[in-house]
């Protein structure tokens, strides 16, 4: 099973999928980074700021106006570790570091956009999109089934220009339609609500260079975190109460997102909450029925649900 995965409850989705002993595919950047370092400025937000046009810099570039947005150039962690609003020149001096950059502050729909790539050419795009709640976290994500025109010819065009000469998967995250990261690999969170087949399709890509997959079957599909406060780390649920959530109607599948041997601190979570699980489904109300269900076996822990 060539799919490189760190954490265990990413298994579930590729144990069962043939993947040839030669073929790697990497699900974390550190793993990306890693291996193609050809491909490192990807990673670094200031490129991908300036590759858009958009007002951004370093800690050496004062801002013209504000509200600016400041994050780490590359951060192979994700989480929206180190980012923060910064207000006036004040908090600039004082939170910017030599390893962070700023950007303009863009509004609207948070999207994560997943593409098969074939030498610079999208062959397949999928939009999902995030409903931001508070401290970074998020209160749940549509994967839309239905196409973004717009954002597909904007995505489409910079894939062309940034990536002219890779093969492989990448994704990219936007915000009202311009880019805030990107990465070269999937989104491994809903990759279950691609449809049947489409993990053997990355293979193909990865194996051949090739993208075959039939998408006429497409759906809405939906994903939904669990949050706890900071500060203890619970037990996993049990396998019979995780299986009895798994069973549930439209349920398609059930992440506990923890270590329960490590601490707290030592976890890459949101600033907002520490996040237990995830449930993927087909209903957006049973999502909401899974989690209230999944929620009752952490009863150690204050419970973070959206209102």
């Amino acid at each position: 099973m060539p799919f490189h995965v760190r954490d265990p409850w990413r298994l579930q989705y590729f144990e069962q999928v043939h993947c040839p002993a030669h073929v790697d595919i990497a699900i974390d950047d550190i793993d990306c980074w890693a291996w193609f370092p050809e491909y490192h400025y990807i990673y670094d937000k200031l490129h991908v700021a300036r590759s858009q046009g958009v007002a951004c810099g370093t800690r050496m570039d004062v801002p013209v106006e504000f509200p600016v947005f400041a994050k780490p150039r590359v951060n192979l962690h994700g989480m929206g570790l180190g980012s923060r609003v910064i207000h006036n020149r004040k908090e600039f001096v004082t939170h910017m570091s030599d390893d962070m950059m700023w950007m303009a502050l863009f509004t609207g729909s948070h999207i994560s956009t997943d593409c098969a790539v074939v030498n610079g050419n999208v062959q397949w795009i999928r939009h999902a999109e995030g409903f931001p709640w508070v401290g970074a976290m998020f209160k749940h994500w549509i994967i839309n089934a239905a196409d973004n025109t717009e954002l597909t010819r904007f995505l489409t065009r910079w894939v062309a220009r940034e990536l002219p000469h890779y093969t492989g998967m990448v994704n990219i995250e936007t915000i009202g339609g311009r880019i805030i990261e990107a990465q070269i690999r999937f989104a491994d969170q809903w990759c279950d609500l691609n449809g049947e087949g489409w993990l053997e399709a990355v293979v193909g890509l990865y194996q051949h260079g090739v993208w075959a997959f039939d998408d006429s079957r497409r759906r809405d599909g939906f994903s939904v975190p669990l949050f706890a406060a900071h500060g203890v780390v619970p037990r996993h649920p049990s396998s019979d109460v995780q299986a009895r959530i798994r069973a549930l109607p439209g349920v398609a599948s059930l992440q506990i997102t923890f270590h329960e041997t490590v601490p707290g601190e030592d976890h890459f979570m949101p600033p907002g909450g520490f996040r237990l699980g995830i449930l993927n489904c087909w209903n957006l109300q049973a999502g909401f029925a899974a989690r209230e269900e999944l929620a009752k076996a952490f009863a150690d822990v204050e419970i973070m649900i959206p209102k």
